[in-house]
This record gives structure tokens, C-alpha cells and sequence, in this order.
């Protein structure tokens, strides 16, 4: 959410004239994330925020923006794209992809307690079996074949240590996903970035997810991971702290319980996410793109997750056991 291209009110004033959501008084940069340019706008009826998409194309973004609208009319807490007339959820604005979503209500909780990790548990849960039945396809784009594509790209960035931790995850992931118990995973659209900074709260109560643009089908546990290595993890250590991890693995299984085959790859699929975010992290601090208010993240943090998981397999034997066994 940096911004990378410059929008002056007069220009996102002729697309916001098309929406029939008020007359657009301001737009406030937002700072945070490195993917597209965000805007808060304000208009005389509402709050929304104005994306421009610096890396996904107009061929892709549909995948995104109608999960979001097919995930918010079956009633799951998530921003809602607007449309014009015709229906269109897509523009053009400054010569990039563009669209305008409701501003949700709350504000982020980066202290959570076990209360908010069940119920990100309870609604990543709700959101996969929402969007079971959306039509649209497209693969996770940060998945293994990105990990693979990008790892010799940062691997002369690294020293002997973290090389060979990268090359190695790297092949234990790639025979872990021939295998036939990962073909076994349940699978299907996934948020995959669904981070402490893309939920919103009011006190204990969720009131939105955002920020779908990682999106892609892939498997549930690997999503599910995604949020366990974040919401339930002591950053000091990058170790999962037990009740926060029990709680939102109880509240997700209460939806949706595991199967056979993703408890057994649990250990594997939390590697896999902090994979991702390592290889992606040490992806846009070495080789970052101009943009105001650019802040990359550390990618040390979630290189210590990965070999905190690694040291520390993380099993769930039954649902509702502890994942720290």
C-alpha cells in the first residue's frame, strides 16, 4: 500500500463521479505495504479506499475483486468492490488498473489475544467454505512456482548459512507438493496474506478482512498457516504461542474441521508459509522498487519463523488437541 503513482483529487474525481457513492473531497496516501498505491477517499457519503495496481494486470485482477464481491454477498466480513451503471468493478485510473472498495470499520489488532485468533480462525474458515463455489480460477501467483522463479534472484544477496536454508526448504517443498498427501489437500480460493494488518476489529469483534490481492487458489491448510505464523507467534522467537494458536486452530475447526491428510502435512504447510514470506520479504529489500512511503519489511523475521518451524515440527493430532504437541 505505498504509493507509487500520484493521483491528484481531480483525477480520481472523474471516476468516483461514475459510482454513484458522493462527491469525492479528499484522498490521503496510504503508507503501509509495498504492492499497489492506496488512497483513503472520502466522499460526501462515505469512506472508501481508491487501489491502483502497480504489478497485477487487468486480466488478473478479476479474480480478485469478484471474490470479494462473491464473499461479500454470502454474508463474510470483507470490503465490498463498487460498480458503475453497467456493473463494471474495474477502471482505468492514470494509466493503471483501478478500483474503489468501502473503508471498513475498526482498526487493526497487532496485540492479539486468544479471543481475536479465534475469531480470524472461525472466519478464515467461513471464507473458505464460501467461496467453494466461485466460478473464477487462478493459481496462488506467490505459490511454489514463484518460490522457485525468485529464490536464484535472491540468493546472491544471502550468506552461506541462509543460502543453504533457502536451497534446501526450497527442494523439501517441492518434493513435499509431489507427493500424494498434498494432492489429497482440500483446496480452493484463499486469501493468502490475511496478516494482523489486513483484519479489522472493534474491540473482540472482527468486523472486516481486506487486502485480497495475494489471492489465488491453492490449499486451505497453506492459507490457514499463513495466519497461525502471524497472529499466534511470539516475534521475539517466531515461535507459535499455545493458546493463541489453540484458540484459533478450535474456533477454525469448529467450521471446518481438518482432515486426515492436513494434519499430517501441518508440520510441512507452516514451513510453506514461512517460506513464502521470507522469499518475498528478501525479494523486496534487495531488490525494492521506487515509491513514496516504500518501507520494506524485514525479511529476518520470517527467516526466523521458518527455522523455528523447522526445529520445532507443529503437529495437530485430533481437532481441538493443542498445535503444540
Amino acid at each position: 500500500m505505498a504509493v507509487f503513482t500520484e493521483v491528484s483529487l481531480e483525477a480520481a474525481s472523474s471516476l468516483f463521479d461514475t459510482l454513484r457513492i458522493g462527491k469525492l473531497q479528499a484522498l490521503q496516501g496510504i503508507s503501509g505495504g509495498i504492492e499497489n498505491t492506496n488512497y483513503f477517499a472520502t466522499t460526501d457519503q462515505g469512506e472508501y479506499v481508491l487501489t491502483l495496481f502497480e504489478r497485477l494486470t487487468a486480466e488478473q485482477l478479476p479474480f480478485y475483486l469478484y471474490l470479494m464481491q462473491h464473499l461479500a454477498l454470502r454474508g463474510i466480513p470483507v470490503p465490498q468492490p463498487a460498480g458503475n451503471r453497467e456493473g463494471d468493478i474495474l477502471f482505468t485510473l492514470c494509466g493503471k488498473p483501478a478500483a474503489v472498495v468501502n473503508r471498513l470499520a475498526g482498526r487493526s489488532q497487532l496485540q492479539p489475544l486468544p479471543v481475536h485468533c479465534a475469531a480470524v480462525g472461525q472466519t478464515l474458515a467461513r471464507m473458505h467454505l464460501a467461496a467453494r463455489d466461485y466460478p473464477r480460477q487462478q493459481p496462488n501467483l506467490r505459490g511454489l512456482a514463484w518460490w522457485n522463479e525468485t529464490a536464484p534472484q535472491v540468493l546472491p544477496h544471502l550468506d552461506a548459512d541462509q543460502a543453504t536454508l533457502l536451497r534446501s526448504e526450497l527442494a523439501y517443498q517441492n518434493h513435499i507438493a509431489a507427493g500424494a498427501s498434498y494432492a489429497a489437500l482440500p483446496r480452493g480460493p484463499v486469501h493468502a496474506d490475511l496478516f494482523r494488518d489486513n483484519v479489522m476489529f472493534d474491540g473482540d469483534i472482527l468486523t472486516g478482512c481486506f487486502d485480497f490481492y495475494f489471492a489465488g487458489v491453492d490449499t486451505w491448510l497453506f492459507d490457514l498457516g499463513v495466519c497461525l505464523n502471524d497472529w499466534c507467534i511470539d516475534h521475539a522467537t517466531g515461535a507459535l504461542e499455545p493458546r493463541r494458536a489453540d484458540a484459533m486452530l478450535e474456533a477454525y475447526q469448529g467450521v471446518r474441521p481438518l482432515e486426515a491428510a492436513e494434519r499430517e502435512l501441518m508440520p510441512a504447510l507452516l514451513r510453506a508459509a514461512a517460506l513464502r514470506f521470507w522469499i518475498s520479504r528478501l525479494w523486496d529489500y534487495f531488490l525494492p522498487r521506487e515509491a513514496q512511503m516504500l518501507t520494506p519489511h524485514d525479511p529476518v523475521h520470517f527467516e526466523r519463523v521458518l527455522r523455528e518451524r523447522i526445529a520445532h515440527p507443529v503437529t495437530v493430532p485430533n481437532s481441538g488437541d493443542c498445535p503444540c504437541a
